[in-house]
């Protein structure tokens, strides 16, 4: 059925509304990146919009060679890699099991997991109990209380009652274990809705700033966004570079801003090249989920 003048019309206006959002997102990005690659004289002229002026790399290069920004990448992967896998395992070993209707205390286990969703104790409260179980200046303080995502929980045990019945009984008649029925069976056709649990909480731990301040007392277990929030709320590039490794000329062939903006770009790349790898699975995974029936 062809779609009416109207629907022709409705239709257009979304295209637009949205593709006008999307520019308006994407634009500062690229006028970021564009400072980071200009020259000194450029950036302080303003005269840098979207397009390079005076192209260099030397803020990338100070980046690099005057501060702990390896340091903090490496960190930022740490974190972000061990906490996204024990996110994966912990969701699907809960909810699997609240999926099953044979399972006997169901129904009270997920009520009381929804009333956490609802109502938290609390900042203080939060930071006296990592404290006492001894898990601060840790990335365990990072981890640990958040190793299950309510909102993650419900949407993969969703998934898993709308897989069909019959699928399991076929594999329990041919002797399929319990553990086999989840590694062989669940997981596999699972795998849309994994791939966005895995973006979730990836990007969560990538971009994790409050816990970060909070619980990890030295710098040299910052992450990535922490140290380029102080760089940017410092606004003294002297105190992040190292003395003696940088040339006088390099100094003052850049601007705090350009390197500020190298160093955002820095903490936005990598979600934005991983991204497209997972963006197939993830409308699809989300609807699976969250839709019943």
């Amino acid at each position: 059925m062809k779609p009416t003048f109207g629907e022709k019309i409705f239709y257009g206006f979304n295209y637009v509304l949205l593709g006008l959002f999307g520019i308006s997102c994407i634009l500062p990005i690229i006028h970021i990146l564009s400072l980071s690659l200009s020259s000194e004289h450029a950036v302080l002229s303003g005269f840098v919009g979207l397009w390079p002026v005076g192209f260099t790399l030397n803020s990338y290069k100070l980046l690099i060679e005057g501060t702990r920004i390896v340091q903090a990448f490496q960190n930022s992967v740490q974190i972000t890699v061990v906490g996204t896998i024990l996110n994966l395992v912990f969701t699907i070993l809960a909810a699997y099991p609240l999926s099953r209707t044979y399972f006997y205390y169901r129904r009270p286990l997920t009520l009381m997991i929804l009333f956490t969703m609802l109502f938290s104790a609390g900042l203080i409260p939060s930071y006296l109990l990592v404290k006492s179980l001894g898990l601060v200046n840790t990335y365990g303080a990072l981890w640990i209380p958040g190793l299950v995502g309510v909102y993650n929980l419900l949407v993969l045990k969703t998934f898993f009652e709308n897989i069909p019945s019959e699928v399991e009984d076929a594999a329990r008649i041919d002797g399929c274990s319990e553990t086999r029925l989840i590694m062989q069976i669940m997981l596999p056709l699972s795998m849309p809705v994994i791939a966005t649990l895995i973006l979730f909480s990836a990007v969560g731990h990538w971009n994790s700033f409050f816990s970060v301040m909070i619980y990890i007392n030295s710098s040299e277990k910052h992450n990535l966004t922490v140290m380029v929030q102080q760089m940017i709320m410092n606004n003294q590039l002297a105190q992040q570079v190292t003395e003696g490794r940088l040339s006088d000329a390099m100094m003052e062939s850049i601007t705090p801003q350009s390197i500020q903006s190298a160093g955002v770009i820095a903490m936005v790349v990598p979600m934005l090249v991983v991204y497209p790898f997972l963006q197939k699975y993830f409308v699809k995974g989300v609807m699976i989920g969250s839709i019943k029936g």
